[in-house]
C-alpha cells in the first residue's frame, strides 16, 4: 500500500490490499476501496462511497456519496459524480441548508466501464459494464452495457466491447470487435457478450 503523507485518509475507511493514494487525495469515513485501487493527487472520495477491485480514479476527479463504482472501473481526470438532484445552498425561507435537508441520490458505475476526463455523471443514473464516457460528456441517462455515450446532455453514438474499441457491425446484426475479435449481441440491457 502506498499513502502519500498529505492525503486525508478517515481512520474510518477501510482500505483494500495493493491500494494507492496519491497527494492531497482526501478519503472520507466509511468510504470502503477494493484491492489495487489507485486515488490520484486531489482526488476526493466521499462518505460510504463502496468501490471495487482494480478502480483507477485519477487527478482531481470527485466522488460524491453514495456512489458506487464496480472492479475495474476508470474515473478520468476531474470526473463529477454528483449526489443531489435538486442542489440548493439555503431552504425556501432562506436559511442554510444542513446535511438532514436534502436526500442523497448515487452515481453507480458498473464492472469495466470508464468515464472520460471532465465528465459529469448526474445523480441519479446508473451506467453500464464495459460502457464508455466520452471526455465531456454530461450524463443525465442510465447508459447501458457497452454503450459509447458524448455530448451534451449525453447520448449514445455506438458501442465498444471490453478492450474499449469502438464495434463494428455485422451483417447478422452483431457487433465485432477488431482488436479481440469477440462478437456482441444487443439485449435489454445493451449489448451482451456471445463469443470470442
Amino acid at each position: 500500500m502506498i499513502l502519500a503523507d498529505n492525503a486525508q485518509i478517515s481512520a474510518e475507511a477501510r482500505l483494500g490490499e495493493g491500494v494507492r493514494v496519491w497527494d492531497l487525495a482526501q478519503i472520507r469515513e466509511g468510504a470502503v476501496l477494493g484491492d489495487g485501487c489507485v486515488v490520484g493527487r486531489g482526488a476526493y472520495v466521499g462518505a460510504g462511497v463502496r468501490i471495487g477491485r482494480n478502480v483507477k480514479i485519477q487527478n482531481h476527479a470527485l466522488v460524491y456519496e453514495p456512489a458506487e463504482l464496480g472492479d475495474g472501473v476508470f474515473i478520468g481526470p476531474a470526473v463529477v459524480l454528483t449526489n443531489d438532484h435538486n442542489p440548493r445552498a439555503v431552504a425556501p425561507d432562506g436559511r442554510l441548508k444542513g446535511g438532514d435537508d436534502w436526500i442523497q441520490v448515487g452515481v453507480s458505475i458498473a464492472e469495466g466501464a470508464s468515464i472520460g476526463a471532465r465528465a459529469v455523471c448526474v445523480a441519479p443514473v446508473r451506467i453500464g459494464r464495459w460502457a464508455m464516457v466520452a471526455a465531456g460528456a454530461v450524463v443525465t441517462r442510465d447508459v447501458p452495457d457497452y454503450a459509447l455515450v458524448a455530448g451534451v446532455p449525453a447520448k449514445r453514438i455506438g458501442w465498444v466491447g471490453r478492450h474499449g474499441t469502438r464495434l463494428v457491425e455485422q451483417e447478422d446484426g452483431t457487433w465485432l470487435c477488431p482488436v479481440m475479435s469477440e462478437v456482441y449481441r444487443a439485449d435489454e440491457s445493451g449489448l451482451s457478450l456471445i463469443g470470442g
